[in-house]
């Protein structure tokens, strides 16, 4: 079992950054992160690095729902998703797939949620 799912795309990385922010919206999911590798390691270490972003994708409904279930789940939260530069006008999406992450949690209430969520950052994924 693979723990993300992914698409690559025949675009330049700002126009995938936009376009994978879309789809997650139309998918019910708000950006409440986001890490700019690129920019962090350049910063903290001094090292070059390719365009790489890991946006922390929340459907409030849904992460409302599974906090119901389980109350420390938000350990688990947000739903990243990755868009790297693979080379000039080449990009890479990937999102984690809840289901494989929520596995450790051993609740089968969480797992029927982790489905749901898993199907629309599949969805959006599908959008770009």
């Amino acid at each position: 079992m693979s723990y993300y799912f992914s698409r690559t795309l025949d675009l330049d990385f700002d126009t995938t950054v936009a376009a994978t922010r879309e789809a997650l919206s139309e998918e019910g999911f708000g950006v409440i992160t986001e890490i700019d590798v690129r920019k962090t390691l350049k910063t903290k270490i001094d090292v070059e690095f390719r365009p790489y972003l890991i946006l922390g994708a929340c459907n409030p409904r849904m992460a409302y729902e599974a906090l119901q279930i389980e109350d420390k789940v938000g350990a688990l939260l947000p739903c990243n998703v990755v868009v790297q530069e693979i080379s000039a006008g080449r990009t890479e999406v990937a999102a984690i797939d809840p289901v494989a992450s929520m596995l450790v949690v051993g609740n089968p209430a969480l797992d029927e949620k982790a489905r749901e969520v898993g199907e629309k950052l599949l969805k959006a994924l599908q959008r770009l």
